[in-house]
């Protein structure tokens, strides 16, 4: 089949309970599924989208049921180290640079693992330099280094070049999965994603 992709930014709460399955749809279909780097913020400019947080204000009962159905995605996937970070909405554009800057020097997978962990489950201000750093400085890689990659224009203008390619391919958002051309958006369409893998790969 082709490309399987996972369109991610850290901001999102879904991304990183997304994050936690993905993996497990990868090791049941034996497809990788590739993680690509993209500014929610830019998405939402790209395409006149709002968060939901915008989207919902005033709207009665809809953000009380997008919070039952979160809790209802939680205990399905026993996500209990998931905690709603307090200092949320952040800024994400230096994570997802030095996200790039790990997938060029190797070290993506470690990368994505430890900030999704830090922002989602240790509920840390991550869009504070010295937070972030220390973060990934914990976790065995160079936080100055990264931070000081995140200023590179090749960076720069890869973030900018996903997220217009994600856009001109349809996306609007965060989480969003690609099998070949098809699209499926938010964490509540995984189970669709994965039977799209499986269609795909057994048609090649």
């Amino acid at each position: 089949m082709s490309k399987a992709e996972f369109h991610f930014d850290f901001a999102s709460p879904n991304s990183y309970m997304s994050h936690c399955v993905v993996p497990q749809i990868a090791a049941r279909t034996g497809v990788q599924i590739d993680y690509v780097p993209v500014l929610l913020g830019g998405l939402f400019r790209l395409t006149n989208n709002k968060s939901p947080m915008e989207q919902n204000a005033g709207v009665l009962n809809k953000s009380e049921y997008g919070r039952l159905e979160m809790g209802r995605f939680i205990a399905r996937h026993k996500l209990d180290r998931f905690v709603m970070n307090p200092h949320f909405p952040m800024n994400t554009v230096a994570l997802m640079r030095g996200a790039l800057v790990a997938g060029r020097d190797g070290f993506a997978t470690d990368y994505i693992n430890t900030v999704f962990q830090a922002m989602w489950e240790d509920g840390l201000k991550m869009d504070d330099p010295e937070v972030m750093t220390g973060a990934l400085d914990k976790a065995g890689m160079d936080g100055a280094a990264i931070l000081a990659g995140t200023q590179d224009q090749a960076i720069k203008d890869q973030l900018m070049a996903n997220t217009k390619a994600s856009a001109d391919r349809g996306n609007f958002g965060s989480p969003t999965f690609f099998a070949g051309d098809e699209m499926y958006f938010g964490k509540d369409r995984l189970r669709d994603f994965e039977e799209e893998i499986v269609r795909q790969r057994d048609a090649a």
